[in-house]
Parts: structure tokens; C-alpha cells; sequence
């Protein structure tokens, strides 16, 4: 029988994949606790990143009906369940992995699709919602009929991401036209790491 706090932190976790509109799984091996801290700053508000356990997560997983990340967890992992824009949130993670080669994205799944690791880098590519909007607020003040015919357009951000991903970043007036609201924000859950470890102290694996 599962004890009660392992139990409670599988139904957190599914949760999270449940009420997320994406999840990005990374390894942080070798990160200060400091540099987590800095990457979760960096995320910002929409993004919860949390480091796990794999085999907590295999269960809760599988119980949100997320089958892409099983044979990815392996090693000290941690997820960054985006709660708002997927691309804002795979750019903060690319861009953090580029400045620290210690964090290794693995893989995501976005809407319920799976995306590897290079589709994460692709999208982080795409240009954010608060910039196809100012492009959309161009075209309504240069060509009123071409706003019109936009807003006429399905409004789904994921048919917007994944048709981009899939046509290696079409047209910006393409990225307009598929624009969508962007995700409800939901609390954070709590920082992983204590706030008074060292800055030089390298964060605890989880497995």
C-alpha cells in the first residue's frame, strides 16, 4: 500500500499535467541550488518548475494520460509545467540551457502531443502571443479587410504551434492568423530547493 505522502504527491503531479497546457522535461545534474532558483525567477509566473521523482511521476503520468515521458526519466529530473504562452516558456528554457549546458531538456508534451527535444528548440523559435498581437493590432490599423478576414481564423494555439513546427516556422501573417488566448495562470507550487542552501551547493537528485 502507498504511504500517504507518496500518494499525495502523485496526485499532485497529475494535477499539474492535468492543468497544464504543456510539460517540459528536463535534467538539472550539476545545477546550484542557486541557478535552480535562478531558472524558476526566469520561468516566471506561468511556468511551475519542479524537480521530481521518476518513479512518482511514471505513476502520475500515466494516470494524466501522458505516455511520452516514461522512457525519459532517467536521472535527476524536474518538469516545467507551463500554465501560460508555450513558446515564452521554451524559450526561457532554451535560453537558460544555452548560458547553463548542465540543464538538458529531454522532451514535452504540448496540448497532448509529444515533442521532442528539437521540436522544444523549434518552438521556441516562434515569435511569443504578445508579439503576433502587436502584429495583429498593425494590420487591423494598415488593412481593416485583412484584420477581418484574421479574426475569421481558427483560434487555436495549438493548431498555431504545431502547424509551425511542422512547416519549419512558416509566415509571421500565418502565426497571426492561428493566435489564441493565452492560458489561465495558476498558483505556484512551492520552490524545491531551501532558500538558505549556498550558492555553491549543487542541487540534491531526485530518482
Amino acid at each position: 500500500m502507498a504511504r500517504p505522502d507518496k500518494a499525495a504527491d502523485v496526485a499532485e503531479l497529475t494535477e499539474n499535467f492535468r492543468s497544464s497546457t504543456g510539460a517540459v522535461l528536463t535534467e538539472y545534474r550539476g545545477l546550484t541550488v542557486a541557478q535552480l532558483r535562478q531558472l524558476r525567477t526566469t520561468l516566471g509566473d506561468d511556468v511551475n518548475y519542479a524537480v521530481v521523482k521518476n518513479t512518482l511521476t511514471k505513476i502520475a503520468a500515466k494516470d494524466a494520460g501522458v505516455e511520452s515521458f516514461d522512457s525519459l526519466l532517467q536521472g535527476p529530473s524536474a518538469i516545467a509545467f507551463i500554465k501560460g504562452d508555450a513558446v515564452v516558456a521554451a524559450k526561457g528554457l532554451r535560453d537558460f540551457a544555452k548560458a547553463n549546458p548542465l540543464l538538458v531538456i529531454k522532451g514535452g508534451v504540448l496540448d497532448g502531443k509529444a515533442l521532442n527535444s528539437d521540436e522544444i528548440n523549434k518552438l521556441a523559435d516562434l515569435e511569443s502571443r504578445e508579439v503576433l498581437l502587436a502584429k495583429l493590432a498593425g494590420a487591423m490599423k494598415a488593412a481593416p479587410q485583412q484584420a477581418v478576414s484574421l479574426f475569421a481564423a481558427p483560434l487555436s494555439q495549438a493548431a498555431r504551434l504545431f502547424a509551425a513546427l511542422q512547416d519549419k516556422l512558416p509566415a509571421d501573417a500565418a502565426l497571426v492568423a492561428d493566435e489564441a488566448p493565452a492560458a489561465e495562470a495558476v498558483q505556484d507550487a512551492p520552490a524545491d530547493a531551501p532558500a538558505e542552501a549556498s550558492t555553491e551547493e549543487t542541487a540534491p537528485a531526485e530518482s
